[in-house]
Protein backbone atom coordinates (compact mmCIF):
# COMPACT_ATOMS: atom_id res chain seq x y z
CA UNK A 1 0.00 0.00 0.00
CA UNK A 2 1.30 3.54 -0.48
CA UNK A 3 2.71 4.62 2.73
CA UNK A 4 1.11 8.20 2.17
CA UNK A 5 -2.61 6.44 2.75
CA UNK A 6 -0.95 5.05 5.82
CA UNK A 7 -0.16 8.06 7.47
CA UNK A 8 -3.38 9.26 6.48
CA UNK A 9 -4.88 6.78 8.17
CA UNK A 10 -2.46 6.97 11.36
CA UNK A 11 -3.43 11.15 11.32
CA UNK A 12 -7.31 10.05 11.05
CA UNK A 13 -7.08 7.38 14.01
CA UNK A 14 -4.71 9.57 15.99
CA UNK A 15 -7.40 13.01 15.85
CA UNK A 16 -9.68 10.61 16.55
CA UNK A 17 -8.17 9.50 20.15
CA UNK A 18 -7.30 12.86 20.91
CA UNK A 19 -11.39 14.02 20.17
CA UNK A 20 -12.39 11.07 22.65
CA UNK A 21 -10.51 11.68 25.51
CA UNK A 22 -11.60 15.07 25.06
CA UNK A 23 -15.36 14.29 25.50
CA UNK A 24 -14.50 11.98 28.07
CA UNK A 25 -12.50 14.59 30.21
CA UNK A 26 -15.73 17.07 29.66
CA UNK A 27 -17.72 14.70 30.99
CA UNK A 28 -15.15 13.74 34.04
CA UNK A 29 -15.22 17.49 34.65
CA UNK A 30 -18.57 18.00 34.69
CA UNK A 31 -19.48 15.09 36.79
CA UNK A 32 -16.93 16.36 39.48
CA UNK A 33 -18.57 19.57 39.24
CA UNK A 34 -21.92 18.38 39.35
CA UNK A 35 -21.02 16.29 42.64
CA UNK A 36 -19.46 19.07 44.33
CA UNK A 37 -22.74 21.41 43.73
CA UNK A 38 -24.62 18.46 45.02
CA UNK A 39 -22.50 18.56 48.24
CA UNK A 40 -22.65 21.84 48.50
CA UNK A 41 -26.71 21.81 48.74
CA UNK A 42 -26.71 18.95 51.03
CA UNK A 43 -24.33 21.28 53.63
CA UNK A 44 -26.53 24.03 52.98
CA UNK A 45 -29.71 21.86 53.92
CA UNK A 46 -27.73 20.63 57.92
CA UNK A 47 -29.52 22.87 60.64
CA UNK A 48 -26.08 24.63 62.02
CA UNK A 49 -24.72 25.45 65.85
CA UNK A 50 -27.08 28.37 66.89
CA UNK A 51 -24.47 30.01 68.54
CA UNK A 52 -22.15 30.51 65.30
CA UNK A 53 -24.63 32.21 63.27
CA UNK A 54 -26.09 34.19 66.40
CA UNK A 55 -24.80 37.35 66.31
CA UNK A 56 -24.58 39.97 69.82
CA UNK A 57 -27.91 40.83 70.01
CA UNK A 58 -29.26 39.43 66.75
CA UNK A 59 -33.30 37.81 67.31
CA UNK A 60 -33.16 34.05 66.87
CA UNK A 61 -36.41 35.19 64.01
CA UNK A 62 -34.08 37.05 62.05
CA UNK A 63 -31.08 34.55 62.43
CA UNK A 64 -33.60 32.04 60.80
CA UNK A 65 -34.53 34.34 57.74
CA UNK A 66 -31.26 34.59 56.76
CA UNK A 67 -30.68 30.65 56.97
CA UNK A 68 -33.33 30.23 54.70
CA UNK A 69 -32.48 33.13 51.73
CA UNK A 70 -29.14 31.33 52.17
CA UNK A 71 -30.44 27.92 51.37
CA UNK A 72 -32.43 29.39 48.56
CA UNK A 73 -29.60 31.09 47.41
CA UNK A 74 -27.24 27.99 47.00
CA UNK A 75 -30.23 25.92 45.66
CA UNK A 76 -30.18 28.25 42.89
CA UNK A 77 -26.29 28.11 42.52
CA UNK A 78 -27.01 24.50 41.95
CA UNK A 79 -29.65 24.26 39.67
CA UNK A 80 -27.54 26.41 36.84
CA UNK A 81 -24.94 24.85 37.51
CA UNK A 82 -26.72 21.23 36.39
CA UNK A 83 -28.16 23.36 33.78
CA UNK A 84 -24.50 24.50 32.09
CA UNK A 85 -23.57 20.77 32.68
CA UNK A 86 -26.39 19.18 30.82
CA UNK A 87 -25.15 22.38 28.06
CA UNK A 88 -21.78 21.00 28.40
CA UNK A 89 -22.45 17.37 28.00
CA UNK A 90 -25.18 18.49 24.86
CA UNK A 91 -22.33 20.31 23.42
CA UNK A 92 -19.98 17.43 23.54
CA UNK A 93 -22.41 15.13 22.17
CA UNK A 94 -22.58 17.39 19.11
CA UNK A 95 -20.37 15.83 16.49
CA UNK A 96 -22.74 12.55 16.95
CA UNK A 97 -26.02 14.09 17.36
CA UNK A 98 -25.28 16.03 13.77
CA UNK A 99 -25.80 13.30 12.06
CA UNK A 100 -28.95 12.09 13.74
CA UNK A 101 -30.00 15.18 12.88
CA UNK A 102 -29.08 14.93 9.33
CA UNK A 103 -31.30 11.44 9.27
CA UNK A 104 -34.09 13.14 10.84
CA UNK A 105 -33.86 15.82 8.48
CA UNK A 106 -33.88 13.57 5.48
CA UNK A 107 -37.20 12.05 6.94
CA UNK A 108 -38.58 14.88 7.41
CA UNK A 109 -37.70 16.16 3.65
CA UNK A 110 -39.08 12.92 2.51
CA UNK A 111 -42.34 13.30 4.20
CA UNK A 112 -42.94 16.15 2.98
CA UNK A 113 -42.03 15.77 -0.57
CA UNK A 114 -44.16 12.59 0.14
CA UNK A 115 -46.70 14.93 1.73
CA UNK A 116 -46.17 17.63 -1.40
CA UNK A 117 -46.72 14.23 -4.16
CA UNK A 118 -50.00 13.73 -2.63
CA UNK A 119 -51.11 17.44 -3.02
CA UNK A 120 -50.11 17.87 -6.66
CA UNK A 121 -52.01 14.17 -7.41
CA UNK A 122 -54.98 15.55 -5.44
CA UNK A 123 -55.12 18.51 -7.23
CA UNK A 124 -54.43 16.15 -10.62
CA UNK A 125 -57.68 14.61 -10.15
CA UNK A 126 -59.49 17.48 -8.95
CA UNK A 127 -58.93 19.34 -12.39
CA UNK A 128 -59.49 16.18 -14.26
CA UNK A 129 -62.69 15.82 -12.43
CA UNK A 130 -63.61 19.51 -13.16
CA UNK A 131 -62.46 18.67 -16.84
CA UNK A 132 -64.45 15.61 -17.30
CA UNK A 133 -68.01 17.23 -15.62
CA UNK A 134 -67.17 20.24 -18.21
CA UNK A 135 -67.17 17.99 -21.01
CA UNK A 136 -70.14 15.84 -20.03
CA UNK A 137 -71.87 18.91 -19.20
CA UNK A 138 -70.53 20.19 -23.05
CA UNK A 139 -71.80 16.81 -24.39
CA UNK A 140 -75.28 16.88 -22.69
CA UNK A 141 -75.86 20.46 -24.36
CA UNK A 142 -74.28 19.36 -27.65
CA UNK A 143 -77.15 16.30 -27.49
CA UNK A 144 -80.06 18.72 -26.24
CA UNK A 145 -79.44 20.92 -29.27
CA UNK A 146 -79.37 18.12 -31.57
CA UNK A 147 -82.36 17.28 -30.10
CA UNK A 148 -84.29 20.16 -30.88
CA UNK A 149 -83.13 20.45 -33.99
CA UNK A 150 -84.32 16.89 -34.99
CA UNK A 151 -87.54 17.40 -33.37
CA UNK A 152 -87.80 21.07 -35.04
CA UNK A 153 -86.99 19.21 -38.20
CA UNK A 154 -89.70 16.49 -37.99
CA UNK A 155 -92.19 19.16 -36.90
CA UNK A 156 -91.70 21.16 -40.47
CA UNK A 157 -91.98 18.15 -42.03
CA UNK A 158 -95.13 16.89 -40.62
CA UNK A 159 -96.16 20.84 -41.19
CA UNK A 160 -95.66 20.38 -44.74
CA UNK A 161 -96.98 17.32 -45.18
CA UNK A 162 -99.98 18.34 -43.76
CA UNK A 163 -100.02 21.63 -45.97
CA UNK A 164 -99.91 19.16 -48.86
CA UNK A 165 -102.11 16.77 -48.28
CA UNK A 166 -104.78 19.96 -47.83
CA UNK A 167 -103.44 21.31 -51.01
CA UNK A 168 -104.05 17.81 -53.01
CA UNK A 169 -107.51 17.73 -51.04
CA UNK A 170 -108.46 21.00 -52.02
CA UNK A 171 -107.59 20.49 -55.76
CA UNK A 172 -109.58 16.95 -55.10
CA UNK A 173 -112.49 18.57 -54.19
CA UNK A 174 -112.39 21.21 -57.41
CA UNK A 175 -111.62 18.26 -59.65
CA UNK A 176 -114.54 16.61 -58.18
CA UNK A 177 -116.40 19.81 -58.87
CA UNK A 178 -115.80 20.04 -61.81
CA UNK A 179 -117.14 16.58 -62.72
CA UNK A 180 -120.34 16.53 -60.60
CA UNK A 181 -123.07 18.93 -60.27
CA UNK A 182 -123.94 19.84 -57.05
CA UNK A 183 -126.82 22.32 -57.18
CA UNK A 184 -130.46 21.24 -58.58
CA UNK A 185 -130.82 24.47 -60.03
CA UNK A 186 -127.63 23.54 -62.68
CA UNK A 187 -129.27 20.33 -63.58
CA UNK A 188 -132.35 21.92 -64.45
CA UNK A 189 -130.12 24.38 -66.72
CA UNK A 190 -128.67 20.96 -68.51
CA UNK A 191 -129.90 19.76 -72.05
CA UNK A 192 -131.31 16.36 -71.52
CA UNK A 193 -128.84 14.68 -73.32
CA UNK A 194 -125.55 16.33 -71.20
CA UNK A 195 -127.43 15.89 -68.00
CA UNK A 196 -127.56 11.97 -69.15
CA UNK A 197 -124.01 11.88 -68.62
CA UNK A 198 -123.93 12.47 -65.09
CA UNK A 199 -126.49 9.79 -63.85
CA UNK A 200 -127.54 9.52 -60.05
CA UNK A 201 -127.29 5.90 -59.03
CA UNK A 202 -130.09 5.80 -56.52
CA UNK A 203 -132.46 7.63 -59.52
CA UNK A 204 -131.21 4.51 -61.71
CA UNK A 205 -131.59 1.77 -59.54
CA UNK A 206 -135.17 3.07 -58.84
CA UNK A 207 -135.66 3.24 -62.58
CA UNK A 208 -134.68 -0.08 -62.92
CA UNK A 209 -136.30 -1.50 -60.42
CA UNK A 210 -133.38 -2.77 -58.11
CA UNK A 211 -131.79 -1.73 -55.05
CA UNK A 212 -129.37 1.05 -55.00
CA UNK A 213 -126.08 -0.96 -54.27
CA UNK A 214 -127.14 -3.83 -56.40
CA UNK A 215 -127.32 -0.90 -58.85
CA UNK A 216 -123.92 0.37 -58.19
CA UNK A 217 -122.20 -3.28 -58.00
CA UNK A 218 -123.65 -3.66 -61.60
CA UNK A 219 -121.80 -0.73 -62.91
CA UNK A 220 -118.48 -0.94 -61.17
CA UNK A 221 -118.80 -5.02 -63.17
CA UNK A 222 -119.69 -3.56 -66.50
CA UNK A 223 -116.33 -1.09 -65.57
CA UNK A 224 -114.17 -4.03 -65.02
CA UNK A 225 -114.86 -5.99 -67.97
CA UNK A 226 -114.08 -2.75 -70.39
CA UNK A 227 -118.08 -2.78 -71.24
CA UNK A 228 -118.69 0.75 -69.42
CA UNK A 229 -116.06 3.64 -68.72
CA UNK A 230 -116.04 6.35 -66.38
CA UNK A 231 -116.18 6.95 -62.60
CA UNK A 232 -118.12 7.25 -59.32
CA UNK A 233 -117.48 9.93 -57.01
CA UNK A 234 -118.18 9.54 -53.03
CA UNK A 235 -121.59 11.08 -53.82
CA UNK A 236 -123.33 8.27 -55.98
CA UNK A 237 -122.80 9.66 -59.22
CA UNK A 238 -121.59 8.13 -62.19
CA UNK A 239 -120.06 10.21 -64.83
CA UNK A 240 -119.86 8.66 -67.89
CA UNK A 241 -116.05 8.86 -70.08
CA UNK A 242 -115.76 7.00 -72.98
CA UNK A 243 -112.27 5.26 -74.06
CA UNK A 244 -111.20 8.51 -76.50
CA UNK A 245 -111.66 10.82 -73.60
CA UNK A 246 -109.70 9.18 -70.95
CA UNK A 247 -107.11 8.01 -74.01
CA UNK A 248 -106.85 11.71 -74.30
CA UNK A 249 -106.21 12.74 -70.81
CA UNK A 250 -103.87 9.89 -70.48
CA UNK A 251 -101.89 11.03 -72.94
CA UNK A 252 -102.05 14.81 -71.75
CA UNK A 253 -100.01 13.17 -68.57
CA UNK A 254 -97.69 11.25 -70.64
CA UNK A 255 -96.65 14.34 -72.52
CA UNK A 256 -96.76 16.97 -69.61
CA UNK A 257 -94.66 14.67 -67.09
CA UNK A 258 -95.68 16.31 -63.69
CA UNK A 259 -99.29 17.90 -63.51
CA UNK A 260 -100.73 19.16 -60.71
CA UNK A 261 -104.38 18.45 -60.07
CA UNK A 262 -106.00 21.73 -60.71
CA UNK A 263 -104.06 21.71 -63.97
CA UNK A 264 -105.50 18.32 -64.42
CA UNK A 265 -108.87 18.73 -63.78
CA UNK A 266 -108.96 22.64 -66.00
CA UNK A 267 -107.65 19.98 -68.78
CA UNK A 268 -110.03 17.56 -68.20
CA UNK A 269 -112.72 19.83 -68.60
CA UNK A 270 -111.42 20.50 -72.40
CA UNK A 271 -110.88 16.67 -73.51
CA UNK A 272 -113.80 15.02 -71.25
CA UNK A 273 -116.82 15.74 -74.20
CA UNK A 274 -120.63 16.14 -72.37
CA UNK A 275 -122.37 14.72 -75.17
CA UNK A 276 -125.19 12.37 -74.80
CA UNK A 277 -124.53 9.17 -74.18
CA UNK A 278 -127.35 8.59 -71.44
CA UNK A 279 -129.02 5.99 -73.74
CA UNK A 280 -125.62 3.87 -73.52
CA UNK A 281 -125.50 3.52 -69.98
CA UNK A 282 -129.00 2.90 -69.46
CA UNK A 283 -128.43 -0.34 -71.76
CA UNK A 284 -125.61 -1.18 -70.19
CA UNK A 285 -126.54 -1.56 -67.09
CA UNK A 286 -130.47 -3.39 -67.85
Amino acid sequence: MDPVLYVLAAALLAALLVFVSRVRGQARAGDEEHQQNVAAVVAAGRPQPHTSERGEGMPRRRRNLGNRVLVQRRSQQAEDAAEEENDGAEAAESPFSGKVGAKKQRKLEEKQARKAQREAEDAEREERKKLEQKREEERRKEDERLRMEEEKQEEEKKKAKEEEEKREYEEYLKLKESFVVEEEGEDEGMTEEESAKVVLLEDLASHLGIRTQDAINRVQDLMADGTLTGVIDDRGKFIYITTEEMTAVADFIRRRGRVSITELARQSNSLINLEPEARAIAKGVA
